[in-house]
């Protein structure tokens, strides 16, 4: 009797263990104050010029299928959570777009090559026009209305539109960081490495 008791205990134990690790993680992006009920599935945008950003993150640890409603100003519309993992809700009135960090990249940068300038700025200009985009290039292009999953790893790090990563955040503390960009901002940035990859063209030219 002690055996068959214990091995029921060890099997209770397992599907406890199964249970209590389901966790789906959605980041609510919006374009004005956000209203939450206490379900965290019913999700009301006011009214206004929409010209801020807010964001909300919702917790769900549970292995079912989530049903978000969403109510904007611009009408009503439901976002499926289907299984676990981290995902970026677009409830904005514009697309956002983002990709994950490689942590050294971008902080060490000093001087950068008139190629690397090139290369990143034709893959800016894809990534805004929805072009190259897959789970394989972990980029993203999630347009109003629509729900994407980021990654399978809820403790990773989003960095949201209009946030800038602070230069001495701990990546070693995340899975993965992960940067998005509202569409404005992400022209911005295209437009800037246009002039720079002008000026360093004509630097070229001059010091020939």
């Amino acid at each position: 009797m002690q055996k068959v008791s214990g091995f029921l205990l060890i099997a209770a134990m397992v599907g406890f263990s199964a249970c209590k690790g389901h966790m789906k993680k959605v980041l609510v992006y919006a374009s004005d104050k956000m209203q939450v009920d206490n379900t965290q599935q019913h999700i009301t945008v006011a009214n206004g010029d929409g010209t801020t950003h807010h964001e909300q993150e919702l917790d769900f640890p549970t292995g079912d299928p989530v049903t978000l409603n969403v109510e904007t100003p611009q009408g009503k519309y439901t976002l499926t959570i289907p299984e676990d993992g981290l995902y970026v809700a677009n409830v904005k009135t514009d697309t956002v777009v983002g990709s994950k960090q490689h942590v050294g990249a971008e902080g060490g940068e000093g001087r950068i090559t008139q190629d690397a300038l090139k290369q990143k700025l034709d893959s800016l200009q894809k990534l805004s026009m929805g072009q190259n985009v897959s789970d394989a290039n972990q980029n993203y292009f999630i347009i109003p209305g629509k729900v994407v999953k980021i990654t399978t790893e809820t403790q990773a790090k989003i960095f949201g539109p209009f946030t800038t990563i602070p230069g001495s955040f701990d990546a070693g503390s995340v899975p993965a960081i992960y940067k998005f960009y509202s569409m404005k901002e992400m022209r911005e940035i295209i437009a800037n490495l246009q002039k720079m990859a002008g000026s360093s063209s004509a630097d070229s030219t001059t010091t020939k």
